[in-house]
């Protein structure tokens, strides 16, 4: 026959034993739930959305008026390019940049011009 022998032991605990212990944060910080964090983002983005939409709409024209660039009106002649015209216009300078000139100032997709067609040239 075996007999069973059973200690039990009494744990005196201390006063303090039932306290929360602090969390192990930083004095003075703040913990922000999911919904917290949401609102901050939010409010900076309206916040950043709204400057950029005060700044973006100001003008920033001057008070005199530009004057135009000096330009001649040319009518391409048949197997004309546009190349040929600007190495006209260039003189000794950059052909590349006049091409480039003459597109912006007649709105031009391209490099291609028909025959009678009257395209604005800048002077020297």
């Amino acid at each position: 026959m075996s007999t069973t022998t059973s200690t039990t032991s009494i744990t005196t605990l201390s006063p303090f034993a039932w306290e929360e212990r602090p969390a192990a944060t930083r004095p003075g910080s703040v913990r922000l739930t999911r919904r917290g964090r949401m609102v901050i983002f939010l409010v900076a983005f309206v916040a950043v959305l709204g400057l950029g939409i005060a700044l973006g709409t100001q003008s920033f024209a001057g008070e005199t008026p530009g004057t135009p660039e000096p330009t001649r009106v040319v009518m391409v002649g048949s197997g004309e390019t546009l190349w040929a015209i600007a190495a006209e216009a260039a003189g000794d300078g950059d052909v590349r940049a006049m091409v480039d000139r003459i597109e912006d100032l007649n709105a031009l997709d391209s490099a291609m011009v028909q025959a009678g067609q009257r395209l604005r040239v800048p002077v020297g």
